[in-house]
C-alpha cells in the first residue's frame, strides 16, 4: 500500500483540480445557458416547436452539475490521489449552491459569470475537503 499524499502537495493538486471543475462547470452553464436565451428569443419571435427554452435550462443545470463531481474525482485520481469522496461531496454540493445562489446574474445577460467571491468559495472548500481522509479501522 502506498504511503499517502502529504498535506501541502495534496492541498496544491486539489486547488488545481477544484479551479480546473469550477472553470469547465461554469463553461458548460453560461454556453447551455445561452442556448436557453437563443431558443426563448426565437419563440418570443414566434419560431415553431424545437428544443425550448426550458428544456435548454434543464440540461444547461444537469450536464454542469454532473460535470463537477466528474471533473472532481477524474482530475483528482489522474494526479495519483485516492480517497476523494468527501472532496466531490462538498465540491458538488458547494457548486449546486453557488449556482442557486447566482442564477439571477446568469438569468441577466449572456455571457455573465457567476459572482467571483461565491466561485473562489467554492475552490477553496473544495480544495480543503481534499484533506479529509476516511481510515478503515
Amino acid at each position: 500500500m502506498a504511503s499517502p499524499t502529504p498535506t501541502l502537495p495534496r492541498l496544491l493538486k486539489a486547488l488545481i483540480v477544484s479551479s480546473v471543475a469550477v472553470a469547465a462547470s461554469h463553461l458548460v452553464l453560461s454556453d447551455t445557458l445561452y442556448l436557453s436565451f437563443s431558443a426563448q428569443a426565437s419563440a418570443a419571435l414566434g419560431a415553431g416547436g424545437g428544443y425550448s427554452s426550458d428544456q435548454a435550462f434543464t440540461s444547461a443545470l444537469i450536464n454542469t452539475f454532473l460535470l463537477m463531481p466528474l471533473v472532481l474525482w477524474i482530475g483528482m485520481r489522474i494526479t495519483g490521489e485516492r480517497k476523494v469522496g468527501a472532496m466531490v461531496l462538498v465540491g458538488t454540493v458547494g457548486w449546486v449552491a453557488a449556482v442557486g445562489n447566482g442564477m439571477g446574474v446568469l438569468d441577466e445577460r449572456p455571457g455573465a459569470v457567476l459572482p467571483w467571491d461565491s466561485l473562489a468559495l467554492v475552490v477553496g472548500a473544495t480544495a480543503l475537503a481534499s484533506l479529509m481522509r476516511r481510515t478503515r479501522a
